[in-house]
């Protein structure tokens, strides 16, 4: 993109509603980690530097937000400064799925030509384990009538965590090296927490924000 060749920078930016795996994907992506303690996230920024042969020096920021509605002004600002969307729901949750609908809405209207990739967390889980959102089903869906990408994971077993990152890396065109786990990196990550509400225990340790 042009403002990509310009800035040599680039902002992903992580939406959906509050505990279906949004800061579990992008800890288990730049950390190989998977926290079992759930903590409630206002908005978090991760700030990545590499170095590529094709782009030069970039810098990739990863903006984790809230759940919430209490902040619409501070998500309207995200979307406004966002190269590309990731747009989280869990397959074991039928309104976390509604909620990225309604979320691809408002980012359309702030946005017309948004780059989004739709995610499917906990992949892990099986229908008998509560899964009621199949890839079969929302695939068609998010592919062909929304135009955007779409990608299953589980932060829990690191199942195709990377694939949600390399689809937002393609979306801006940035080589697929840039993932932290298939070429170097410079250690050079900042993580910002603007607000963090103390922790909640889950039951189950897969469900996270």
């Amino acid at each position: 993109t042009e403002l990509l060749r310009e800035s040599n920078k680039v902002r992903l930016v992580m939406l959906g509603a509050a505990g279906v795996g949004k800061s579990a994907l992008i800890e288990r992506f730049l950390h190989d980690h998977f926290e079992s303690k759930y903590t409630r996230t206002v908005e978090e920024f991760h700030a990545l530097q590499y170095d590529s042969a094709d782009s030069g020096e970039v810098r990739l920021e990863i903006l984790d937000t809230s759940g919430s509605y209490s902040f619409p002004a501070m998500r309207e600002l995200s979307i406004k400064h966002a190269n590309a969307f990731a747009l989280v729901y869990a397959v074991d949750d039928l309104e976390s799925f509604r909620e990225v609908g309604r979320l691809r809405e408002e980012i359309l209207m702030l946005k017309k030509n948004a780059l989004i990739t739709v995610v499917g967390h906990k992949a892990d889980l099986t229908e008998t384990e509560g899964r009621v959102l199949f890839a079969v089903d929302v695939m068609p869906l998010v592919e062909k009538i929304w135009g955007s990408s779409f990608v299953e994971a589980s932060s829990l077993t690191g199942i195709n965590t990377v694939g949600v990152f390399l689809a937002l890396l393609q979306h801006v065109n940035l080589p697929q090296r840039l993932s932290p786990f298939i070429s170097q990196r410079r250690v050079n990550t900042q993580r910002q927490n603007l607000k963090r509400k103390p922790a909640l225990k889950k039951n189950k340790s897969c469900i996270l924000s």
